[in-house]
């Protein structure tokens, strides 16, 4: 696969394509993503990790921002005076799924908030993008990411503002995120150029649904499965799923295969088997997911065959990292004490 192919794989858009092609042109373009230390991590979050992988093995440098200080200003979700715990521990969970997914650790720049975003002259440009930013458009470009609700915290107005100049004071060609993030990367290409910035290439993975059919929520313990889910809690959340027969919109079970199992498949050159009965026509293989919803759409598929597939194949893809936390149980109890 070339360069391009194996970058804007699985994405769900790309501001734009002519940039990217050109940064791809260069020896050694960069790309960064930012997390949060809030919740703890999930599926929803190995997709997106997964995709670093491609990101390594496309000859890019990625950095990883643990964006602590981000933590705190989005209403407090992670309090002061946890930030270093949880940010150890969403380290060490994305070093971990990096590392399940087939990349090294190694090769990913891990910074944290807190090492730059206190210094002066960052501060000094943050309060100059202040000063032309309206309260309105902060609002906006962050209404998909931080709490707002209808008395906004100002936390949550310098949220994107802090952001946008992450991009530019990380260095990097390629900002990556969720779709939720895209308000604050058009932000970004708006300010950073009249701040002796560039625009960033934008490139978006896709929302995907929850297993209760909404939006995926960390909230919400159904709606998603946690990395460090044992095999029946993903069992029993893979059975009783939103899964309708025949509907592929917003059908999460189909979405967990397009963007996170048949990828892992595709790196270790498997087929997805699928262990159906013989009375009602056998076992079934699937070396890719096209075929697998064209099946699924017209029927020849039924869920009640496919989740136990689904399920085997994330404990598969999750073990590793359960099994690390299992062994540094520390790890978690410290960064969520309360639970």
């Amino acid at each position: 696969m070339d360069r391009l192919s194996l970058v804007s794989r699985l994405t769900e858009e790309i501001v734009t394509e002519s940039e990217l092609k050109a940064v791809l042109e260069r020896p050694d373009p960069s790309v960064y993503i930012g997390y949060a230390p809030t919740g703890q991590m999930h599926i929803g979050h190995y997709t997106t990790i997964r995709k670093l992988v491609d990101f390594l093995d496309a000859g890019l440098e990625v950095t990883v921002l643990i964006a602590d200080l981000h933590a705190h200003l989005d209403d407090e979700k992670s309090p002061f005076d946890l930030l270093d715990q949880r940010s150890r521990y969403y380290r060490v969970a994305i070093e971990q799924m990096i590392d399940a997914a087939g990349g090294s650790p190694d090769e990913v720049n891990f910074v944290r908030g807190t090492d730059f975003e206190l210094d002066a002259d960052y501060m000094l440009s943050i309060l100059r993008m202040a000063t032309e930013t309206t309260v309105s458009r902060a609002q906006r470009a962050a209404s998909e990411v931080v709490r707002e609700g209808d008395s906004p915290k100002l936390g949550g107005l310098i949220y994107p503002l802090m952001q946008s100049k992450d991009v530019d004071t990380l260095g990097a060609d390629i900002a990556y995120g969720g779709l939720d993030q895209r308000g604050i990367y058009m932000l970004a290409r708006e300010l950073l150029p009249e701040h002796g910035g560039t625009k960033p290439v934008c490139i978006f993975a896709p929302l995907l649904a929850g297993l209760s059919g909404d939006k995926m929520s960390a909230s919400d313990a159904t709606s998603t499965i946690s990395i460090t889910d044992a095999p029946d809690a993903i069992r029993d959340k893979l059975n009783g799923a939103y899964c309708p027969a025949g509907e592929v919109e917003g059908n999460g079970v189909l979405e967990y295969l397009q963007y996170l199992i048949f990828p892992v498949l595709d790196d270790e050159g498997r087929s997805l088997l699928i262990d159906r009965p013989e009375k009602f026509g056998g076992p079934l293989e699937y070396d890719d997911y096209d075929a697998l919803e064209a099946d699924y759409d017209d029927g020849a598929l039924h869920p009640a065959d496919l989740k136990p597939a689904v399920a085997t194949e994330i404990d598969r893809c999750i073990a590793p990292i359960r099994e690390h936390f299992e062994a540094h149980s520390e790890i978690i109890s410290e960064a969520y004490p309360e639970i």
